[in-house]
């Protein structure tokens, strides 16, 4: 497994969304860890969130299982520099699926990152 993989983030809100499953899709954590804010948080089950190594952790099992991730989103809410992204996604060799409520942010560089990143939405 690569870690030294190099993300291309978006200064298109919308996009954000496509440039988490590249990133999900390349098998190596720490390019998924670039789509989010330092401080970002990743609810991977409803009421439990985590950030930093937890949430590259939570990120990690997932990839493990070896089925890329598909995203569509279906709704991009923005003001100013924040983005509520609403998102359907599917791991479909892994019989998981859902749709996110995530909120990303336009940093300092221009770049749009994960602030929240809540995959199981309103469950």
């Amino acid at each position: 497994m690569d870690h030294n993989t190099s993300v291309r983030l978006t200064t298109d809100p919308g996009q954000h969304p496509h440039v988490f499953a590249a990133a999900f899709n390349t098998g190596d954590p720490a390019a998924v860890e670039q789509v989010y804010e330092p401080g970002g948080l990743l609810a991977p089950q409803p009421g439990n969130p985590v950030t930093g190594q937890d949430r590259l952790a939570a990120n990690a099992r997932l990839q493990a299982l070896g089925h890329p991730i598909e995203v569509r989103p279906r709704h991009t809410y923005v003001v100013e520099d924040l983005a509520l992204l609403i998102v359907d996604w599917e791991i479909r060799g892994a019989g998981l699926s859902g749709t996110a409520t995530d909120v990303a942010r336009r940093g300092p560089d221009g770049w749009w990152r994960y602030v929240i990143d809540n995959p199981h939405g309103c469950a």
